[in-house]
């Protein structure tokens, strides 16, 4: 057992060893726990990310749970990686747990499907975009060193996407409202527009804007993200952001109705052309 965080994996291991146990079993956390010879508080510990957990203990647990084959075998292989550290973790100690948390699932993902309101998606923005955001955002209370931290953490995660050699898909519905908010100066939202079109030419980028004529539809609400992982056993993740926290929803079917809700704006949204047709005239202007 270790003070330090716990790494991605570590934490998307628990996870799914928690539902496991709730999906798969009628057992409570004590009774799990007793069938495994632990103390409830080690099994605790083991779902929370607290406690590291071997391969071995791995399998005992998926053995009271019933699973078998290749499940099995993929959750046990997995195992032996959570160790594994990755760039983002550089900034576990200067940045908000939450954020950091989220760099390290994005990094990740197989695909990342995201309706932003506000903003424009973090993958997408320039750097000067990024300055004037972390500078908003911390409301001139913290020093010039803190946003610049940010700006930097921003920088690092679009290269460790753009440089990977089998990138995240992303796909991105921006509402027009974040175009409109003039963040930075004219000239910083018409460059802005211009990285906006250069990334949709790359083939794993999709692209669209929710206008304004479109109404209502399920994204008022606000921002969310869809992350889905290489792994066949991991289950996909909505991240839902707030200015002091973030909500990381697993259970599945609260995750499909996400996944509905983006597939019901994707419909009503501009098409991928017609949205890089309103970024070209709004980086004429």
């Amino acid at each position: 057992m270790t003070a330090r965080p716990p790494t991605v994996r570590e934490r998307r291991l628990a996870g799914e060893l928690r539902r496991l146990r709730e999906s798969t079993t009628a057992l409570n956390l004590e009774e799990a726990a007793e069938g495994l010879g632990w103390s409830k508080t080690k099994l605790s510990r083991i779902e929370n990310a607290i406690r590291k957990v071997t391969a071995a203990e791995v399998q005992q647990m998926l053995a009271l749970y019933s699973v078998t084959g290749p499940r099995l075998d993929a959750l046990v292989r997995f195992s032996r990686t959570t160790r594994q550290r990755g760039w983002w973790d550089v900034y576990e100690n200067s940045l908000p747990t939450d954020y950091a948390t989220y760099m390290g699932l994005e990094a990740e993902s197989e695909w990342l499907n995201s309706y932003t309101m506000g903003l424009v998606h973090g993958l997408m923005q320039t750097e000067d975009y990024t300055h004037h955001v972390a500078r908003s955002i911390l409301m001139r209370f913290s020093p010039a060193s803190e946003v610049e931290r940010r700006v930097a953490a921003r920088m690092a995660r679009q290269r460790a996407w753009t440089e990977r050699a089998d990138p995240t898909r992303l796909w991105t519905i921006l509402d027009e409202t974040a175009l409109q908010r003039v963040i930075g100066g004219p000239e910083v939202m018409r460059a802005q527009c211009r990285r906006i079109i250069e990334l949709t030419e790359q083939p794993n980028v999709m692209f669209q804007i929710m206008p304004l004529a479109a109404g209502g539809h399920p994204g008022v609400v606000g921002s969310f993200a869809i992350l889905g992982f290489p792994e066949r056993f991991t289950p996909n993740v909505v991240y839902v952001e707030n200015m002091t926290s973030a909500l990381y929803v697993e259970d599945e079917r609260e995750v499909h109705t996400y996944a509905l809700a983006f597939e019901q704006m994707a419909a009503m949204a501009l098409s991928p052309e017609e949205s890089v047709a309103m970024l070209e005239r709004l980086a004429r202007q």
